[in-house]
């Protein structure tokens, strides 16, 4: 049975300042908690409705009652488990050979799908402003479907960062060279900017090429493409090479 004390503090995870004042966040679902065994997230309890479904040694699973798991979950429709994991350690920073750069993302479903992407195309890690979406929030956890254990995600300085990288930076624009011709360098950033509002002046100055996905439809309705539609396409024709 859950405490109102423990309830209270679950329920306060979907909130950046309390995930790290307990150093806890929660991932739902048995298919994304069996990926958890696979990774080097530690996971502190599990809640679960049907603890044989789970077959965990290794961490406390709780039995709870459909209603309780409704208190704890931030989910429309709850999944059967909640699994209670410590927030990690960052990993230092070293550049990987193809990284996404993330430029105040603030959507947790393009979040999560661009770290779903990154786990797909075996891109290993993704530099993010100081100001994207918080990778443990709730939704966009759900959202990775699990890829969030296979990719490092680093939070930083990103004039710093982009001043310092070995790394060839790369942006997109709509005057930029054509990505279906476009040859991909050894070593590059993609650098990906807000829904709204873009790449910020300190970023841009930092770019070293611009690609952009031209439109073939005729339509002038569709005045962009969503961040993470866009990531797609850029990945797939950058791999396809």
């Amino acid at each position: 049975m859950l405490t109102a004390h423990t309830i209270k503090i679950l329920q306060s995870l979907d909130k950046k300042k309390f995930r790290q004042k307990y150093n806890l966040f929660l991932v739902e679902g048995n298919k994304i908690i069996c990926e958890l065994s696979e990774s080097n997230f530690k996971v502190k309890e599990i809640f679960s409705t049907d603890p044989q479904k789970l077959d965990r040694t290794d961490t406390p699973v709780i039995q709870i009652t459909e209603n309780e798991l409704k208190k704890i979950s931030f989910l429309k429709t709850p999944k059967d488990s909640v699994a209670v994991c410590y927030l990690p350690e960052e990993e230092k920073t070293e550049d990987k050979d193809v990284q996404l750069v993330l430029d105040g993302i603030q959507d947790p479903g393009n979040l999560g799908t661009i770290i779903r992407l990154a786990d797909w195309f075996g891109i290993e890690q993704i530099i993010c402003s100081d100001d994207t979406v918080d990778v443990y929030n709730p939704k966009v956890i759900q959202s990775t479907m699990g890829s969030f254990t296979r990719v490092n995600i680093v939070y930083t300085d990103l004039a710093e960062y982009l001043s310092k990288t070995e790394n060839l930076n790369i942006g997109t624009d709509m005057e930029g060279e054509n990505i279906y011709t476009f040859e991909r360098p050894e070593k590059l950033n993609l650098i990906l900017g807000n829904e709204g509002n873009g790449m910020r002046p300190e970023t841009e100055k930092r770019l070293q090429k611009c690609i952009t996905i031209p439109r073939f439809g005729k339509s002038q309705s569709t005045e962009s493409l969503n961040v993470s539609m866009a990531a797609g396409i850029i990945l797939g024709q950058l791999f396809s090479k």
